[in-house]
């Protein structure tokens, strides 16, 4: 638990959206990180996970789940990221890796782990 938003951390792999399926079906969908404090607590769970942003709509604009966008300056990315590298690395993952810590674009049908959140007020 962290502020007013409890956590799943998934054990299971699979892609972004199918992670985010399974966070709705929990009532709740993939983790919305609104500030460094937050990621911080985040780090450390899983050493990759997806969390809830995607520039699918846009290459390079990154939007969260609910829509708003992603304040890319308040937040801590991995070293050169996000960088596209493959081509077509649309969604969001959270990297806690001695050499690469911080948020990442990977490809969404990647499989890996995921992060729910939801906010107590919706309990």
């Amino acid at each position: 638990m962290f502020g007013s938003s409890c956590y799943f951390f998934s054990t299971q792999r699979r892609s972004w959206d199918d992670g985010r399926r399974d966070c709705e079906q929990r009532g709740a969908d993939l983790v919305i990180i609104d500030s460094r404090q937050e990621q911080a607590f985040l780090t450390g769970f899983r050493p990759a996970a997806w969390v809830g942003m995607t520039d699918r709509e846009r290459e390079g604009t990154w939007v969260w789940v609910d829509g708003t966008l992603v304040n890319r300056q308040s937040l801590l990315w991995a070293p050169g990221q996000p960088d596209d590298s493959l081509v077509g690395e649309d969604c969001g993952d959270l990297r806690t890796m001695t050499e690469f810590l911080g948020l990442n674009d990977f490809k969404c049908i990647a499989r890996q782990q995921w992060i729910c959140e939801k906010s107590l007020t919706e309990l």
